[in-house]
Protein backbone atom coordinates (compact mmCIF):
# COMPACT_ATOMS: atom_id res chain seq x y z
CA UNK A 1 0.00 0.00 0.00
CA UNK A 2 1.63 3.61 -0.97
CA UNK A 3 2.02 6.11 1.74
CA UNK A 4 -0.19 8.46 0.26
CA UNK A 5 -3.22 5.86 -0.04
CA UNK A 6 -2.44 4.72 4.01
CA UNK A 7 -2.45 8.03 5.24
CA UNK A 8 -5.82 9.03 3.00
CA UNK A 9 -7.30 5.57 5.05
CA UNK A 10 -6.33 6.68 8.18
CA UNK A 11 -6.88 10.27 8.21
CA UNK A 12 -10.47 10.08 6.62
CA UNK A 13 -11.69 7.72 10.26
CA UNK A 14 -9.36 10.61 11.63
CA UNK A 15 -11.22 12.97 10.42
CA UNK A 16 -14.47 11.53 11.62
CA UNK A 17 -13.18 11.26 14.94
CA UNK A 18 -11.78 15.21 15.15
CA UNK A 19 -15.44 16.37 13.87
CA UNK A 20 -17.24 13.98 16.32
CA UNK A 21 -14.33 15.40 19.26
CA UNK A 22 -15.36 18.80 17.88
CA UNK A 23 -19.52 17.98 18.79
CA UNK A 24 -18.41 16.39 22.10
CA UNK A 25 -16.19 19.59 23.12
CA UNK A 26 -18.54 22.29 21.96
CA UNK A 27 -20.99 20.23 23.95
CA UNK A 28 -18.58 19.98 27.09
CA UNK A 29 -18.19 24.08 26.38
CA UNK A 30 -21.92 23.94 26.70
CA UNK A 31 -22.46 22.19 29.77
CA UNK A 32 -19.33 22.71 31.71
CA UNK A 33 -17.73 25.92 30.72
CA UNK A 34 -14.66 26.69 31.98
CA UNK A 35 -15.53 26.75 35.42
CA UNK A 36 -13.88 24.72 38.17
CA UNK A 37 -15.50 21.74 37.54
CA UNK A 38 -14.10 21.50 33.72
CA UNK A 39 -10.76 22.17 35.37
CA UNK A 40 -11.58 19.07 37.41
CA UNK A 41 -12.31 17.01 34.70
CA UNK A 42 -9.64 17.63 32.43
CA UNK A 43 -6.83 17.04 35.24
CA UNK A 44 -8.50 13.60 35.62
CA UNK A 45 -8.73 13.28 31.72
CA UNK A 46 -4.85 14.19 31.20
CA UNK A 47 -3.74 11.89 33.72
CA UNK A 48 -4.56 8.22 32.08
CA UNK A 49 -3.57 10.07 29.12
CA UNK A 50 0.02 10.91 30.49
CA UNK A 51 0.62 7.16 30.84
CA UNK A 52 -1.56 6.12 27.62
CA UNK A 53 1.37 7.95 25.93
CA UNK A 54 4.21 7.33 27.49
CA UNK A 55 3.85 3.49 27.57
CA UNK A 56 1.30 2.27 24.71
CA UNK A 57 1.20 5.01 22.35
CA UNK A 58 4.79 6.14 23.18
CA UNK A 59 7.16 3.68 24.21
CA UNK A 60 4.93 0.27 23.87
CA UNK A 61 4.74 1.53 19.86
CA UNK A 62 8.16 2.76 19.19
CA UNK A 63 9.32 -0.72 20.25
CA UNK A 64 7.04 -3.45 19.96
CA UNK A 65 5.93 -2.38 15.89
CA UNK A 66 9.83 -2.77 14.71
CA UNK A 67 10.08 -6.07 16.50
CA UNK A 68 6.56 -6.98 15.42
CA UNK A 69 7.31 -6.39 11.84
CA UNK A 70 11.07 -7.79 11.77
CA UNK A 71 9.69 -10.94 13.35
CA UNK A 72 6.89 -11.03 11.01
CA UNK A 73 9.22 -10.54 7.94
CA UNK A 74 11.49 -12.94 9.01
CA UNK A 75 10.08 -15.80 11.31
CA UNK A 76 6.44 -15.59 9.59
CA UNK A 77 2.99 -15.14 11.00
CA UNK A 78 3.01 -17.52 13.56
CA UNK A 79 6.46 -16.38 15.43
CA UNK A 80 4.88 -13.34 15.21
CA UNK A 81 1.70 -14.01 16.92
CA UNK A 82 3.54 -16.04 19.92
CA UNK A 83 5.54 -12.85 20.21
CA UNK A 84 2.49 -10.76 20.22
CA UNK A 85 0.72 -12.82 22.81
CA UNK A 86 3.22 -12.83 25.28
CA UNK A 87 3.99 -8.92 25.28
CA UNK A 88 -0.14 -8.65 25.19
CA UNK A 89 0.61 -10.82 28.90
CA UNK A 90 3.48 -8.93 30.07
CA UNK A 91 1.77 -5.75 29.15
CA UNK A 92 -1.43 -6.63 31.14
CA UNK A 93 0.16 -7.74 34.36
CA UNK A 94 2.16 -4.35 34.16
CA UNK A 95 -1.02 -2.28 33.57
CA UNK A 96 -3.20 -4.05 35.99
CA UNK A 97 -0.28 -2.92 38.90
CA UNK A 98 -0.57 0.56 37.86
CA UNK A 99 -4.21 0.93 37.64
CA UNK A 100 -4.17 -0.59 41.14
CA UNK A 101 -1.80 1.62 42.47
CA UNK A 102 -3.80 5.02 40.84
CA UNK A 103 -6.56 4.11 42.20
CA UNK A 104 -4.83 4.07 45.95
CA UNK A 105 -2.98 6.64 45.55
CA UNK A 106 -5.32 9.13 43.69
CA UNK A 107 -4.84 11.72 46.27
CA UNK A 108 -1.59 12.40 46.71
CA UNK A 109 -0.54 12.19 42.51
CA UNK A 110 -3.15 15.59 42.20
CA UNK A 111 -1.76 17.17 45.25
CA UNK A 112 1.88 16.82 43.26
CA UNK A 113 0.13 17.05 39.76
CA UNK A 114 -2.39 20.04 40.26
CA UNK A 115 -1.41 21.36 43.68
CA UNK A 116 -3.02 24.71 42.76
CA UNK A 117 -6.35 22.91 43.36
CA UNK A 118 -5.39 21.95 47.16
CA UNK A 119 -6.43 25.21 48.29
CA UNK A 120 -9.87 24.53 47.61
CA UNK A 121 -10.92 20.90 49.26
CA UNK A 122 -14.17 20.67 47.20
CA UNK A 123 -12.08 21.72 44.03
CA UNK A 124 -9.48 18.71 45.29
CA UNK A 125 -11.66 16.13 45.81
CA UNK A 126 -14.15 15.96 42.72
CA UNK A 127 -10.42 15.67 40.92
CA UNK A 128 -9.33 12.87 42.57
CA UNK A 129 -13.17 11.27 42.36
CA UNK A 130 -12.73 11.46 38.60
CA UNK A 131 -9.31 10.58 38.18
CA UNK A 132 -10.23 7.45 39.93
CA UNK A 133 -12.97 6.73 37.76
CA UNK A 134 -10.95 7.71 34.32
CA UNK A 135 -7.63 5.65 35.59
CA UNK A 136 -9.17 2.06 34.19
CA UNK A 137 -9.17 4.00 30.88
CA UNK A 138 -5.01 3.44 31.13
CA UNK A 139 -5.69 -0.29 31.14
CA UNK A 140 -7.99 -0.79 28.08
CA UNK A 141 -6.37 1.82 25.88
CA UNK A 142 -2.59 0.73 25.79
CA UNK A 143 -4.09 -2.78 25.25
CA UNK A 144 -5.86 -1.62 22.38
CA UNK A 145 -1.96 0.16 21.56
CA UNK A 146 -0.74 -3.24 20.72
CA UNK A 147 -3.84 -4.61 18.80
CA UNK A 148 -3.42 -1.05 16.69
CA UNK A 149 -0.08 -2.07 16.13
CA UNK A 150 -0.70 -5.90 15.15
CA UNK A 151 -3.30 -4.42 12.45
CA UNK A 152 -1.21 -0.89 11.88
CA UNK A 153 2.39 -3.94 10.56
CA UNK A 154 -0.37 -5.86 8.51
CA UNK A 155 -1.53 -2.43 6.49
CA UNK A 156 -4.74 -2.60 8.06
CA UNK A 157 -5.56 0.83 9.30
CA UNK A 158 -8.79 1.46 9.38
CA UNK A 159 -10.05 -0.39 12.17
CA UNK A 160 -7.09 1.50 14.79
CA UNK A 161 -7.93 5.14 12.42
CA UNK A 162 -11.75 4.30 13.95
CA UNK A 163 -11.32 3.22 17.44
CA UNK A 164 -11.25 7.09 18.62
CA UNK A 165 -15.03 7.45 17.79
CA UNK A 166 -16.12 5.45 19.89
CA UNK A 167 -14.70 7.45 22.28
CA UNK A 168 -16.70 10.71 20.91
CA UNK A 169 -19.67 8.89 20.77
CA UNK A 170 -19.36 7.49 24.46
CA UNK A 171 -18.71 10.93 25.62
CA UNK A 172 -21.45 12.78 23.62
CA UNK A 173 -23.94 10.01 24.92
CA UNK A 174 -23.12 10.41 28.25
CA UNK A 175 -23.28 14.56 27.70
CA UNK A 176 -26.99 14.56 25.85
CA UNK A 177 -28.40 11.37 28.08
CA UNK A 178 -26.76 11.47 31.29
CA UNK A 179 -25.13 14.65 32.13
CA UNK A 180 -28.11 15.61 34.66
CA UNK A 181 -27.89 12.16 36.29
CA UNK A 182 -25.19 12.76 38.41
CA UNK A 183 -23.64 15.07 40.85
CA UNK A 184 -21.90 17.05 38.08
CA UNK A 185 -22.28 16.69 34.15
CA UNK A 186 -18.16 15.80 34.73
CA UNK A 187 -18.88 12.43 36.31
CA UNK A 188 -20.49 11.07 33.34
CA UNK A 189 -18.24 11.98 31.24
CA UNK A 190 -15.48 10.16 33.64
CA UNK A 191 -17.84 6.97 33.64
CA UNK A 192 -17.79 7.42 29.26
CA UNK A 193 -14.55 7.59 29.30
CA UNK A 194 -13.61 4.10 30.83
CA UNK A 195 -16.58 2.65 28.89
CA UNK A 196 -15.08 3.61 25.96
CA UNK A 197 -12.05 2.02 26.46
CA UNK A 198 -13.43 -1.20 27.18
CA UNK A 199 -15.67 -1.13 23.63
CA UNK A 200 -12.65 -0.10 22.01
CA UNK A 201 -10.71 -3.16 23.33
CA UNK A 202 -13.26 -5.58 22.23
CA UNK A 203 -13.42 -4.22 18.75
CA UNK A 204 -10.07 -4.12 17.71
CA UNK A 205 -9.70 -7.69 19.75
CA UNK A 206 -12.45 -8.79 16.56
CA UNK A 207 -10.87 -6.96 14.53
CA UNK A 208 -6.97 -9.02 14.76
CA UNK A 209 -9.30 -12.22 14.84
CA UNK A 210 -11.38 -11.59 12.16
CA UNK A 211 -7.68 -11.26 9.93
CA UNK A 212 -6.17 -15.13 11.75
CA UNK A 213 -4.80 -12.92 14.72
CA UNK A 214 -6.49 -14.86 18.00
CA UNK A 215 -4.53 -12.63 20.92
CA UNK A 216 -4.45 -15.54 23.61
CA UNK A 217 -3.90 -14.82 27.62
CA UNK A 218 -0.68 -17.14 28.07
CA UNK A 219 1.76 -16.68 31.06
CA UNK A 220 4.06 -14.11 30.96
CA UNK A 221 7.04 -14.93 29.75
CA UNK A 222 10.29 -12.79 29.09
CA UNK A 223 11.42 -14.48 25.51
CA UNK A 224 14.17 -13.30 23.35
CA UNK A 225 11.55 -11.29 21.78
CA UNK A 226 9.93 -9.71 24.26
CA UNK A 227 13.28 -9.07 26.00
CA UNK A 228 14.69 -7.28 23.03
CA UNK A 229 11.37 -4.82 22.74
CA UNK A 230 12.15 -4.16 26.66
CA UNK A 231 15.35 -2.86 25.99
CA UNK A 232 14.44 -0.32 22.96
CA UNK A 233 11.43 0.11 24.87
CA UNK A 234 13.38 1.36 28.41
CA UNK A 235 15.34 4.51 26.77
CA UNK A 236 12.00 4.99 24.70
CA UNK A 237 9.85 5.00 27.62
CA UNK A 238 12.26 7.51 29.20
CA UNK A 239 12.06 9.83 26.12
CA UNK A 240 8.48 9.40 26.22
CA UNK A 241 8.29 10.20 30.24
CA UNK A 242 10.44 13.47 29.31
CA UNK A 243 7.84 14.68 26.39
CA UNK A 244 5.01 13.65 29.01
CA UNK A 245 6.47 15.28 31.76
CA UNK A 246 6.95 18.65 29.67
CA UNK A 247 2.82 18.37 29.08
CA UNK A 248 2.58 17.59 33.24
CA UNK A 249 4.05 20.97 33.73
CA UNK A 250 2.23 22.51 31.97
CA UNK A 251 -0.56 21.77 33.49
CA UNK A 252 0.81 22.07 37.41
CA UNK A 253 1.53 25.33 36.11
CA UNK A 254 -1.46 26.06 35.23
CA UNK A 255 -3.27 24.86 38.66
CA UNK A 256 -1.81 27.79 39.85
CA UNK A 257 -3.16 30.40 37.59
CA UNK A 258 -6.76 31.65 38.20
CA UNK A 259 -9.60 29.33 37.57
CA UNK A 260 -10.28 28.53 34.00
CA UNK A 261 -6.35 28.34 32.52
CA UNK A 262 -6.55 24.51 32.18
CA UNK A 263 -9.45 24.66 30.24
CA UNK A 264 -8.39 27.38 28.46
CA UNK A 265 -5.34 25.58 27.42
CA UNK A 266 -7.36 22.43 26.87
CA UNK A 267 -10.19 23.83 24.31
CA UNK A 268 -7.37 25.75 22.31
CA UNK A 269 -5.13 23.01 22.02
CA UNK A 270 -8.22 20.55 20.93
CA UNK A 271 -8.96 23.24 18.14
CA UNK A 272 -4.67 22.63 17.63
CA UNK A 273 -5.09 19.30 17.62
CA UNK A 274 -7.09 18.97 14.62
CA UNK A 275 -4.81 18.56 11.80
CA UNK A 276 -2.28 17.03 14.36
CA UNK A 277 -4.46 14.04 14.36
CA UNK A 278 -5.89 14.37 10.92
CA UNK A 279 -2.22 14.39 9.20
CA UNK A 280 0.64 13.78 11.56
CA UNK A 281 -0.73 10.80 13.88
CA UNK A 282 -1.45 9.91 10.37
CA UNK A 283 1.96 9.68 9.00
CA UNK A 284 3.56 8.63 11.99
CA UNK A 285 1.23 5.56 12.38
CA UNK A 286 2.04 4.58 8.83
CA UNK A 287 5.52 5.54 8.52
CA UNK A 288 6.62 3.57 11.24
CA UNK A 289 5.69 -0.19 9.87
CA UNK A 290 6.59 1.10 6.05
CA UNK A 291 10.16 2.09 7.34
CA UNK A 292 10.57 -0.72 9.24
CA UNK A 293 9.48 -2.84 6.15
CA UNK A 294 12.62 -0.70 4.01
CA UNK A 295 15.33 -1.10 6.77
CA UNK A 296 14.63 -5.12 7.30
CA UNK A 297 14.81 -4.97 3.24
CA UNK A 298 17.99 -2.88 3.36
CA UNK A 299 16.19 -0.56 1.37
CA UNK A 300 17.58 2.90 2.56
CA UNK A 301 16.73 4.66 -0.62
CA UNK A 302 13.45 4.04 -0.15
CA UNK A 303 13.07 4.55 3.54
CA UNK A 304 14.65 8.22 2.61
CA UNK A 305 12.09 8.90 -0.01
CA UNK A 306 9.25 8.48 2.29
CA UNK A 307 10.40 10.62 4.86
CA UNK A 308 10.03 13.46 2.31
CA UNK A 309 7.04 12.61 0.56
CA UNK A 310 5.46 12.36 4.15
CA UNK A 311 7.13 15.92 4.46
CA UNK A 312 5.37 17.45 1.48
CA UNK A 313 1.83 15.78 2.31
CA UNK A 314 2.35 16.99 6.33
CA UNK A 315 2.78 20.70 5.53
CA UNK A 316 0.50 20.76 2.52
CA UNK A 317 -2.56 20.97 5.05
CA UNK A 318 -0.03 21.96 8.20
CA UNK A 319 1.33 24.91 7.26
CA UNK A 320 -2.05 26.80 5.90
CA UNK A 321 -3.79 25.85 9.11
CA UNK A 322 -1.33 27.22 11.10
CA UNK A 323 -1.79 30.78 9.40
CA UNK A 324 -5.59 30.51 9.85
CA UNK A 325 -5.15 29.72 13.55
CA UNK A 326 -2.84 32.79 14.03
CA UNK A 327 -4.82 35.09 12.07
CA UNK A 328 -8.35 34.36 13.33
CA UNK A 329 -8.27 32.37 16.12
CA UNK A 330 -10.70 34.09 17.76
CA UNK A 331 -13.49 33.69 15.39
CA UNK A 332 -13.24 29.83 15.30
CA UNK A 333 -13.31 29.55 19.21
CA UNK A 334 -16.15 32.54 19.49
CA UNK A 335 -18.34 30.29 16.82
CA UNK A 336 -17.19 26.77 18.15
CA UNK A 337 -17.63 27.15 21.73
CA UNK A 338 -19.25 30.40 23.38
CA UNK A 339 -22.64 29.18 23.76
CA UNK A 340 -24.47 29.28 27.59
CA UNK A 341 -21.21 28.49 30.35
CA UNK A 342 -18.84 29.21 27.75
CA UNK A 343 -18.53 33.32 27.87
CA UNK A 344 -16.93 35.91 25.54
CA UNK A 345 -13.91 36.63 28.07
CA UNK A 346 -13.63 32.46 27.77
CA UNK A 347 -13.21 32.69 23.86
CA UNK A 348 -10.88 35.81 24.22
CA UNK A 349 -8.32 33.51 26.46
CA UNK A 350 -8.79 30.35 24.47
CA UNK A 351 -7.97 32.41 21.19
CA UNK A 352 -4.78 33.91 22.43
CA UNK A 353 -3.82 30.28 23.49
CA UNK A 354 -4.76 28.68 19.83
CA UNK A 355 -2.84 31.72 18.54
CA UNK A 356 0.07 30.99 20.47
CA UNK A 357 -0.04 26.96 19.90
CA UNK A 358 -0.48 27.28 16.04
CA UNK A 359 3.26 29.07 15.59
CA UNK A 360 4.72 25.05 16.51
CA UNK A 361 1.87 22.95 14.46
CA UNK A 362 3.96 22.28 11.51
CA UNK A 363 7.00 21.19 14.24
CA UNK A 364 4.41 18.81 16.16
CA UNK A 365 3.60 17.17 12.55
CA UNK A 366 7.19 16.97 11.87
CA UNK A 367 8.15 15.51 15.08
CA UNK A 368 5.67 12.70 13.80
CA UNK A 369 7.47 12.10 10.82
CA UNK A 370 10.75 12.30 11.94
CA UNK A 371 10.69 10.58 15.15
CA UNK A 372 9.75 7.12 12.78
CA UNK A 373 13.49 7.44 11.63
CA UNK A 374 15.27 6.65 14.94
CA UNK A 375 12.42 3.90 15.76
CA UNK A 376 12.12 1.86 13.21
CA UNK A 377 16.01 1.47 13.27
CA UNK A 378 15.29 0.42 17.18
CA UNK A 379 16.95 3.47 18.33
CA UNK A 380 15.12 4.96 20.83
CA UNK A 381 18.40 6.30 22.93
CA UNK A 382 18.78 9.62 20.78
CA UNK A 383 15.20 10.69 21.26
CA UNK A 384 15.25 10.96 24.45
CA UNK A 385 18.59 13.00 24.63
CA UNK A 386 16.57 15.51 22.45
CA UNK A 387 13.51 15.63 24.35
CA UNK A 388 15.15 16.36 27.48
CA UNK A 389 16.49 19.10 25.71
CA UNK A 390 13.20 20.08 24.53
CA UNK A 391 11.94 19.75 27.91
CA UNK A 392 14.58 21.54 29.98
CA UNK A 393 13.82 24.73 27.15
CA UNK A 394 10.00 25.10 27.79
CA UNK A 395 10.43 24.73 31.30
CA UNK A 396 12.46 27.97 31.08
CA UNK A 397 10.49 29.15 28.78
CA UNK A 398 6.84 28.34 31.40
CA UNK A 399 8.73 30.34 34.47
CA UNK A 400 9.46 33.18 32.55
CA UNK A 401 6.51 33.52 30.18
CA UNK A 402 3.82 32.65 32.89
CA UNK A 403 4.76 35.77 34.50
CA UNK A 404 3.64 37.96 31.26
CA UNK A 405 1.21 36.04 29.70
CA UNK A 406 -0.41 33.65 32.30
CA UNK A 407 -1.69 30.62 30.51
CA UNK A 408 -0.73 31.96 27.02
CA UNK A 409 2.89 31.78 27.58
CA UNK A 410 3.04 28.30 28.53
CA UNK A 411 1.16 27.85 25.40
CA UNK A 412 4.27 29.59 23.88
CA UNK A 413 6.89 27.75 25.43
CA UNK A 414 5.30 24.80 24.09
CA UNK A 415 5.39 25.77 20.75
CA UNK A 416 9.01 26.92 21.13
CA UNK A 417 10.31 23.44 22.49
CA UNK A 418 8.62 21.50 19.58
CA UNK A 419 10.60 23.50 17.08
CA UNK A 420 13.68 22.73 18.90
CA UNK A 421 12.66 19.04 19.46
CA UNK A 422 12.34 19.10 15.67
CA UNK A 423 15.68 20.41 14.68
CA UNK A 424 17.80 18.22 16.65
CA UNK A 425 15.56 15.23 15.54
CA UNK A 426 16.41 16.03 11.78
CA UNK A 427 19.85 17.14 12.19
CA UNK A 428 20.50 13.94 13.77
CA UNK A 429 19.20 11.92 11.25
CA UNK A 430 21.11 14.18 8.37
CA UNK A 431 24.28 13.70 11.00
CA UNK A 432 24.14 10.41 10.50
CA UNK A 433 23.32 10.09 6.63
CA UNK A 434 20.25 8.22 7.26
CA UNK A 435 18.21 11.20 5.45
CA UNK A 436 18.31 13.97 3.12
CA UNK A 437 16.28 16.39 2.10
CA UNK A 438 15.72 16.29 -1.61
CA UNK A 439 15.64 19.79 -3.37
CA UNK A 440 11.76 18.66 -4.39
CA UNK A 441 10.74 18.81 -1.10
CA UNK A 442 12.38 22.38 -0.22
CA UNK A 443 11.59 23.77 -2.97
CA UNK A 444 7.70 22.56 -2.34
CA UNK A 445 7.49 23.87 1.48
CA UNK A 446 8.94 27.40 0.13
CA UNK A 447 6.01 27.10 -1.88
CA UNK A 448 3.76 26.26 0.71
CA UNK A 449 4.51 28.93 3.13
CA UNK A 450 4.03 31.71 0.06
CA UNK A 451 0.54 30.21 -0.39
CA UNK A 452 -0.25 30.09 2.97
CA UNK A 453 0.83 33.70 3.80
CA UNK A 454 -1.13 35.06 1.20
CA UNK A 455 -4.40 33.08 2.29
CA UNK A 456 -3.82 34.31 5.76
CA UNK A 457 -4.01 37.93 4.47
CA UNK A 458 -6.93 36.88 2.33
CA UNK A 459 -9.05 35.70 5.03
CA UNK A 460 -8.06 38.23 7.50
CA UNK A 461 -9.68 40.97 5.23
CA UNK A 462 -12.65 39.15 4.37
CA UNK A 463 -12.90 37.97 8.48
CA UNK A 464 -12.97 42.42 8.93
CA UNK A 465 -15.34 42.79 6.01
CA UNK A 466 -18.01 40.21 7.72
CA UNK A 467 -17.72 41.35 11.60
CA UNK A 468 -21.53 41.99 11.83
CA UNK A 469 -21.74 38.46 10.75
CA UNK A 470 -19.60 37.10 14.13
CA UNK A 471 -21.82 39.11 16.12
CA UNK A 472 -25.08 37.65 15.16
CA UNK A 473 -27.40 34.85 15.95
CA UNK A 474 -25.95 31.53 15.72
CA UNK A 475 -26.74 30.68 11.92
CA UNK A 476 -25.29 34.09 10.72
CA UNK A 477 -21.82 32.87 12.84
CA UNK A 478 -21.81 29.60 11.23
CA UNK A 479 -22.66 31.11 7.74
CA UNK A 480 -19.50 33.70 8.71
CA UNK A 481 -17.21 31.15 9.30
CA UNK A 482 -17.90 28.95 6.20
CA UNK A 483 -17.31 32.34 4.31
CA UNK A 484 -13.81 32.58 5.37
CA UNK A 485 -12.69 29.22 5.96
CA UNK A 486 -13.85 28.42 2.38
CA UNK A 487 -12.32 31.85 1.00
CA UNK A 488 -9.03 30.10 2.75
CA UNK A 489 -9.48 27.09 1.25
CA UNK A 490 -10.09 28.57 -2.03
CA UNK A 491 -7.46 31.20 -2.32
CA UNK A 492 -4.44 28.33 -0.63
CA UNK A 493 -5.13 26.62 -3.75
CA UNK A 494 -5.09 28.57 -6.39
CA UNK A 495 -1.69 29.77 -5.03
CA UNK A 496 -0.72 26.65 -4.42
CA UNK A 497 -1.32 26.00 -8.57
CA UNK A 498 -0.23 29.33 -9.65
CA UNK A 499 3.34 28.85 -7.65
CA UNK A 500 3.09 25.54 -9.23
CA UNK A 501 3.91 23.91 -5.69
CA UNK A 502 1.26 21.68 -6.19
CA UNK A 503 -0.05 20.27 -10.33
CA UNK A 504 -4.10 20.18 -10.29
CA UNK A 505 -3.64 16.70 -11.08
CA UNK A 506 -1.01 15.75 -8.71
CA UNK A 507 -3.83 16.86 -6.27
CA UNK A 508 -6.62 14.54 -7.70
CA UNK A 509 -4.14 11.79 -7.50
CA UNK A 510 -2.99 12.47 -3.44
CA UNK A 511 -7.37 12.52 -3.01
CA UNK A 512 -7.45 9.07 -4.55
CA UNK A 513 -4.85 7.92 -2.50
CA UNK A 514 -2.26 7.48 -4.96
Amino acid sequence: MSLAKAVAIFSSFTLISRILGFMRDILAASILGAGFVADCFFVALKLPNFFRRLFAEGAFSASFVPVFTATLTQGGKEEALSFAESAFSCLLVVLLVLVALMEIFAPAVIYVLAGGFTDDEVKFQLAVLLTRITFPFLLFISLVSLLGGILNALGKFSETAATPIILNLCMISALIFFSDQFETPAHSLAIAVSLAGFIQLIWLYLACRRIGYKIRLVMPRLTPKVKEMLIIMMPAALGAGVIQINLMLDMIIASHLPNGSISFLFYADRLNQLPIGVIGVALGTVLLPMLARNIAEGNEAACNANQNRAIELGLFLTIPAAVAFMIIPYQLIHVLFERNAFTSRDSWQTAYALAAYAAGLPAYVLAKIFSPGYFARKDTRTPVKFAMVALAVNVILNLILMQYFAHVGLAMATAISAWVNVALLAGGLIRRGQFAFDKKVLLRVAKYLLASLLMGGIIWIISGSISDMFAGHLLEKISGLLIVILAGIGSYLVMIFITGAVRPKELKALLRGK
